[in-house]
């Protein structure tokens, strides 16, 4: 009998590299995060936190969902909204790709775009828009995504329980990136709880102030995000972000992510978005490293469908001085 849409969340596919990994001795794990509903890995926090807000009464019938995003985590909320029968406003950078923005409003989400080049301290901001929307929006219910506990919570509970399952608890290094920081905090705790010694591994793009703080502890204000992969790296810390997770940090760029993504496509048969490429770039580096046996997951955020007109467009690649 064919289930909920919501129960669908979750469980996605674990695979392993084919082609693109040359290191004999050690094996690179993708868990397919594109294969959840609404299209990413963001329908587990946003179901987790909008069934957290209904119970403590935060989310009433009628209400309003609000949030900031660059897109996937606008889709399941725009997805939950459309099920459950909320209004969904979202706010994004104007970087975030046409096809993401007109997804969201396939579901029925009224989107709001705002400038990439806004401060964190600039009302502009996709953040600060938000919450001013929020706060002049009666019964409205803002996500919260980066600043929200329940966000590594949903991978803790979800994503790094299923990762320990499907390796048999052979796991050895976790690779992600982080915008919100949610995934790496959350699915890294799980891990490391049942195995002390597996290893993080956190890739960041250059032009965010993460790779800065971890290195530093010292906040970058030159982060300005300007690099074109989406859904990844950060202007500001956030409270999901939990840098004790993390063993080590590596920088990217967007030659990195996109080129690798294009192989996976091209090689491995998976069609994922730039954050998917960073984390298997990211992965390949790691490998080349390591002398001993080693089992490196990682995951595919969401799906390259979103980028079809950018990372999978030859002339767009071209135009931006990309290598195919």
């Amino acid at each position: 009998m064919e289930g909920f849409i919501l129960d669908k969340i979750g469980n996605t596919p674990l695979v392993k590299l084919q082609k693109i990994n040359p290191f004999k001795n050690v094996e690179i794990w993708v868990k397919l995060e594109f294969m959840n509903p609404s299209g990413s890995i963001k329908d587990r926090i946003v179901n987790h936190i909008i069934n957290d807000a209904e119970k403590n009464g935060l989310l009433k019938p009628g209400g309003t969902i609000v949030e900031n995003t660059s897109g996937n985590t606008g889709a399941a909320a725009a997805m939950i909204g459309a099920i459950k029968g909320y209004k969904v406003i979202l706010t994004m950078p104007d970087k975030v790709s046409i096809e993401k923005q007109n997804a969201l409003k396939a579901f029925g989400a009224e989107i709001v775009v705002t400038p990439t080049s806004a401060l964190p301290d600039d009302p502009l901001h996709y953040v600060n828009t938000a919450k001013r929307i929020a706060a002049e929006t009666p019964n409205s219910f803002r996500i919260n995504q980066y600043d929200n506990p329940l966000n590594p919570e949903a991978h803790y509970l979800s994503t790094g329980p299923e990762i320990w399952q499907q390796t048999n608890g052979r796991v050895t290094h976790f690779v992600a990136a982080g915008s919100t920081g949610g995934t790496i905090s959350g699915i890294s705790k799980y891990l490391k709880e049942q195995n002390p010694n597996v290893f993080s591994f956190m890739p960041d793009p250059f032009g965010s102030i993460f790779y800065n703080y971890f290195r530093t502890g010292e906040i970058n204000l030159d982060g300005s995000c300007s690099y074109f992969v989406e859904g990844v790296g950060e202007d500001h810390l956030t409270k999901a972000m939990n840098f004790e997770m993390v063993n080590d940090m590596i920088q990217f760029n967007d030659e990195n992510a996109f080129s690798t993504a294009r192989r996976l496509a091209r090689e491995e048969g998976i069609i994922g978005g730039g954050t998917g490429g960073a984390n298997v770039w990211a992965a390949l580096q790691l490998a080349s490293r390591l002398t001993e046996p080693a089992v490196i997951v990682t995951v595919i955020p969401d799906n390259g469908a979103k980028y079809l007109s950018k990372m999978y467009n030859d002339e767009w690649m071209k135009e931006k001085g990309f290598s195919l």
